[in-house]
């Protein structure tokens, strides 16, 4: 989207929002501490909330190379702790809700590892965050994704912005208390229900920290601030929108997109994942498997809101029937062309192109002049997906011409003409795979 947007004139900056505060990065520190615990010879029963991963035991494992036995502390009530935590997990509610069931054992378990490790605390979960930190950069680097900005939630706290705007909302009056906690009115906004921003025990919530974190991107002076949130999440829409209008702010000049979830076929069976589990594949497995381009063309064949179904075993054919290899293949068929020809494409510059007449010919013409409209529209519409969609009918259309006609022909004027159709389907081709990070191979 950020790549539409540049390209039909937008300036754009492109930032990662990172969950580096709260709950969930304390049970990922929690669980890099038991596996380290268990690296260093102290077998321990496992949270069945914590995170098991392969991942956690790598970071525990450098954790143990690099600081030897400094996070070893172990006290009598760590077993009972542990195993008041070994329970089924907890039914899924919203982040911004109570703890709920299980939940209350291994915050409890959260609470003793603090407590145990003192001042070590902040340097677990500091070496946990930034392992995990390196790798998701690194991962995306390699699948062609770089952000402008990597943008700290903790960062909000330690600025002291969350509870500013919390501050801000109660000025206003849109704040009330209830229970001994703080509650925006967000049903008058729109909002199915009110909602938390400051528990009884006076931790902020995740919402809390949304709602500085938007409040601080208008404050930044963009135009529009475009969010890619998983469909699970859309029930955050309103009550963040609700919070900008409360601001006194313009909500529309906020757009959120959801991404719905992908699953994995391979060999006709659905690849089982759990993240808790540690059941998964992760992207870099995924590009491993079937490479970056296959991956990066694979996920834009949808609407984002739509589920997608990657087919393992197509997306590594070479077959019509796979589309990046179907679009590939056009490009690298237009580059065998002027190989063979001993031409180069600054030599159909000027070339009269009246002698193009065939139905073919015409239909690749038109298909061609409607590509700055595609991505025109595919901007304005925040649909990448038409982009691939446009080059899959472009890639049908010049193979059929190609099948069709003999492009080299006698006659100079003609062959001079439908090179130039040629080079011109080249060009929109790779102009188009460029748009979603895919390559132009010119030898397929």
């Amino acid at each position: 989207m950020a790549a539409l947007l540049e390209f039909a004139g937008a300036r754009v900056e492109r930032e990662f929002y990172i969950n580096d505060a709260g709950r969930q990065m304390d049970i990922l520190a929690v669980s890099v501490w038991l596996r380290y615990l268990e690296i260093r010879g102290t077998i321990l029963e496992f949270p069945a909330d914590g995170y098991r991963g392969d991942y956690v035991r790598d970071i525990a494992a450098a954790l143990a190379e690099k600081h030897g036995a400094r996070f070893e502390r172990l006290d009598a009530s760590l077993e009972s702790a542990l195993h008041a935590a070994v329970t089924p997990p907890a039914e899924a509610r919203e982040p911004d809700e109570e703890p709920v069931s299980g939940d209350a054992a291994l915050d409890a378990l959260i609470a003793l590892a603090r407590k145990l490790l003192g001042e070590d605390w902040r340097a677990l979960h500091g070496h946990a965050l930034e392992a995990m930190l390196a790798d998701q950069k690194d991962d995306l680097a390699g699948f062609r994704v770089v952000y402008d900005r990597w943008y700290s939630e903790q960062s909000l706290h330690d600025s002291g912005q969350v509870a500013r705007a919390v501050e801000r909302l109660d000025a206003a009056g849109h704040t009330y208390t209830k229970d001994g906690a703080l509650w925006f009115r967000s049903t008058s906004f729109g909002d199915e229900k009110d909602r938390v921003v400051r528990r009884e025990n006076g931790q902020l919530t995740y919402f809390a920290s949304d709602i500085a974190y938007h409040l601080d991107k208008f404050e930044r002076g963009y135009d529009r601030v475009i969010n890619v949130w998983g469909a699970d999440h859309h029930g955050y829409i309103p009550r963040v929108k609700g919070a900008l209008t409360a601001f006194g702010l313009d909500a529309d000049r906020l757009v959120v997109t959801l991404v719905q979830f992908a699953a994995l076929f391979r060999g006709g069976e659905k690849v089982a994942m759990g993240k808790r589990s540690g059941e998964f594949v992760t992207l870099r497995d995924l590009r491993r498997e079937v490479g970056d381009d296959a991956a990066r063309f694979f996920y834009v064949l949808r609407k984002s809101d739509q589920h997608l179904d990657f087919d393992l075993d197509l997306a590594k054919s070479e077959s019509n029937d796979n589309p990046v290899y179907y679009v590939q293949y056009a490009h690298a068929r237009v580059c065998s062309v002027f190989a063979q020809g001993g031409r180069s494409v600054q030599e159909c510059r000027g070339v009269a192109l009246a002698p193009l007449a065939g139905e073919r010919e015409l239909v690749l013409m038109q298909r061609i002049g409607e590509f700055p409209e595609v991505v025109q529209a595919a901007a304005r519409d925040l649909a990448p997906h038409s982009v691939a969609f446009y080059l899959r009918d472009l890639a049908a259309d010049f193979h059929s011409y190609y099948n069709a006609e003999r492009i080299l022909v006698e006659d100079a004027a003609l062959a001079a003409a439908r090179l130039a159709l040629c080079a011109a389907t080249r060009q929109v081709l790779a102009n188009g795979l460029a748009l979603l990070g895919v390559s132009a191979p010119e030898r397929m």
